[in-house]
């Protein structure tokens, strides 16, 4: 907004002026309303009934691929903060505008002119960006059609649960380029973790983790829903893959949708407990795991929407939860 006033100062369109009528001052005119018009890197948007409590993020970026750069950031920080002040927000579709392509990854150009400190910075502030998005009380779900690489696919490992289309590839290259997942500043001197390396480990396994990170090499939808991790105490069941569901392309938003109307169905306060003890419970062992689950328990014994859920069951009807 700044550069926009100091843009329309100059062409004589502040504080009543008019400026000559030359084709300089009619040009920058034109540049400021090009700014005005501009989207957001990262747009937000209510679904309305009968869909009221899904909310969309969708990355729009399309000049550099979605490419997380400062202003994406901060539009996922922004996005992000506007969505936890939400008491309607029942969950999250997170999705991008921008055909054959998710998320790039980091913004590389921006990247190469930074400092050492500001990368640091960054580095920090996408982290705890990630973090935040992570730690949201609603279900999040990442809807992958194209490219999702290094931030993108760790951006995607960040929500609860992930559909792509049979088109989605998905690559960490960081290795290529000396640094580790999570982001590092240029010439590789100074690096710091965004996720890569703790969540995909934790989804796939570690031999699996270890050989995408060490290779950097793309793997395909296919591979992404079958791709799991042993469980631990049963070397023969197997955990969901990368992904949740791979989808005909250009029908992983159909899908998600219709994922997030059946959560949006359910007790809301059910959901956010059910989501915290299963965050909680995974960094712990069993037994302070159970506790965990005691203690979300307890938050949810005593509302109107176990109440309503009952009768709604003895009266053979669909309940009406006002997550009170």
């Amino acid at each position: 907004m700044r550069i926009l006033r100091g843009i329309l100062a100059v062409s004589g369109h502040l504080a009543g002026r008019r400026a000559p009528a030359n084709n300089a001052h009619l040009a920058l005119f034109s540049r400021a309303l090009q700014i005005l018009a501009q989207q957001e890197p990262v747009r937000l948007q209510k679904l309305s009934a009968p869909d009221s409590g899904i909310v969309e993020m969708r990355l729009e970026r399309p000049e550099a691929r979605n490419a997380i750069g400062r202003e994406m950031l901060q539009g996922l920080r922004s996005a992000i903060e506007k969505v936890k002040a939400d008491a309607t927000a029942k969950v999250v579709l997170l999705a991008s505008s921008v055909p054959k392509v998710f998320c790039a990854g980091a913004d590389l150009k921006e990247r190469r002119l930074m400092s050492p400190c500001e990368v640091r910075e960054f580095v920090n502030s996408l982290r705890s960006t990630f973090l935040s998005f992570e730690a949201l009380s609603i279900p999040t779900i990442a809807i992958v059609e194209g490219a999702a690489f290094g931030g993108g696919l760790e951006l995607a490992l960040s929500c609860d649960l992930r559909i792509c289309g049979e088109n989605a590839t998905f690559s960490l290259p960081e290795t290529g380029l000396a640094i580790i997942p999570g982001y590092v500043f240029k010439m590789a001197l100074y690096f710091c973790k965004a996720g890569g390396t703790q969540r995909l480990p934790r989804i796939v396994g570690k031999s699996r983790a270890k050989e995408l990170i060490f290779t950097g090499r793309r793997f395909d939808a296919v591979e992404a829903v079958t791709m799991g991790k042993k469980n631990h105490y049963d070397m023969y069941v197997f955990i969901a893959g990368v992904v949740n569901y791979c989808v005909p392309a250009g029908e992983a938003y159909k899908r998600a949708l219709e994922l997030a109307q059946e959560i949006n169905q359910k007790g809301p306060l059910a959901i956010r407990m059910a989501k915290k003890a299963i965050n909680q419970g995974m960094e712990v062992d069993l037994s302070a795991g159970l506790a965990v689950e005691e203690e979300c328990y307890e938050q949810v014994l005593h509302t109107q929407d176990r109440l309503e859920g009952l009768a709604a069951f003895a009266e053979k009807r669909k309940p009406v939860y006002t997550g009170k």
